[in-house]
């Protein structure tokens, strides 16, 4: 059970962590997810999915397999799901300008926001910063995650043969 608190994770986590040909990040990516399986505390948005099986379809170095990714996207999407709808677009419109971010980013904030996180992993914004109120933390800038064990995923009859495939 989670400790009230919430962590937004953004795409570039979750690839990282799903991308084998990131041999420095996905250790990392992999125990920031670990935590929060354990915990309880991850929360995304269906733009993070979106991305999520876009980048590891066609980006991945070799591209992951269609079922895998959809695999995937399903075993994440049991965790809180912000769904963007046409409120949250204007509202990351809004924030775009106040907070100077691109539209995508002001697109996660804002996710993070209405989920109730108190703090967004991400690579694209820089550690130490505060949007909205929310934290950010960049695992890949000081890792603590580095040393711990690189299993994360629970036991599920659709992560089998996801489990299968890490290396």
């Amino acid at each position: 059970m989670t400790s009230g608190r919430r962590t937004f994770v953004d795409t570039n986590v979750l690839a990282y962590a799903h991308d084998a040909s990131e041999t420095k990040k996905q250790p990392i990516a992999r125990a920031v997810l670990k935590e929060m399986w354990a915990d309880r505390s991850g929360v995304l948005s269906t733009q993070v999915l979106q991305e999520f099986y876009v980048v590891a379809t066609r980006k991945f170095h070799p591209p992951m397999p269609r079922p895998e990714a959809r695999e995937i996207v399903a075993l994440y999407s049991t965790w809180p799901v912000v769904q963007v709808d046409v409120e949250l677009i204007l509202d990351a419109a809004t924030l775009e300008d106040e907070a100077q971010l691109s539209f995508w980013d002001a697109l996660i904030v804002e996710a993070a926001r209405r989920a109730g996180a108190d703090r967004i992993v991400s690579e694209d914004f820089g550690t130490g910063r505060r949007i909205a109120g929310i934290a950010i933390t960049n695992p890949f800038d000081a890792a603590p995650y580095v040393d711990r064990p690189q299993e994360f995923l629970p036991t599920t009859r659709r992560s089998a043969s996801f489990r299968r495939s890490l290396p």
